[in-house]
């Protein structure tokens, strides 16, 4: 039961992601409100069921990355809309904003991953999708921000050490507060 709803997220979410985007002349720019606003109509009437967890925002993010590949369109560009859209629409669908942060930026890593993506850049974008996403909720963007880079290395590291090593540099050099975050990890 559970599979079968998230397989209809998935594919509700690329079609109307595809379709919604193809021709756009800046899809960079619509990808966010596309990607609230599929997701916001997929989820409606989904049930109890789907505002529990982080594997509807993973779908969505899914569906969202899967969508963007068709109309072909780079995920780098796009990712940090993908996120940030996938939370406004999953927080306002009664998704808690932890699962929300952890299943969207987790689920652009491993996607970054299996379209062989850089994975580093994708963290970063990701992270700064998530608190953009928070912030337009009207959510706590500090515990978004730890909580968005323990999931971007928690992938990192299902990825393998490499990953980890290049997607904490980037998180280093690139996202604000990461530094004390990622020092505070290590103890």
């Amino acid at each position: 039961m559970a599979t079968q709803i998230l397989s209809k997220i998935v594919h509700g979410i690329k079609g109307g992601v595809s379709a919604t985007l193809k021709g756009a002349a800046d899809v960079g720019s619509s990808v966010a409100n596309v990607v609230k606003d599929v997701s916001v109509k997929t989820l409606t009437g989904a049930g109890e069921l789907a505002v529990k967890g982080i594997q509807i925002p993973a779908s969505i993010v899914a569906g969202a990355i899967e969508g963007i590949s068709a109309i072909g369109t780079t995920l780098v560009k796009s990712v940090k809309g993908i996120v940030e859209g996938t939370i406004q629409g999953a927080v306002n669908a009664g998704v808690s904003q932890e699962d929300a942060v952890k299943g969207s930026v987790r689920q652009a890593i491993m996607s970054a991953k299996d379209l062989g993506v850089d994975t580093a850049s994708i963290a970063v974008e990701a992270i700064k999708g998530a608190v953009s996403g928070v912030r337009q909720v009207g959510g706590d963007t500090v515990s978004a921000t730890k909580h968005a880079i323990v999931a971007a290395l928690d992938a990192a590291k299902d990825i393998g050490e490499e990953s980890v090593v290049s997607v904490r540099g980037a998180l280093n050099e690139s996202v604000d507060g990461a530094k004390d975050i990622l020092n505070e990890i290590k103890k």
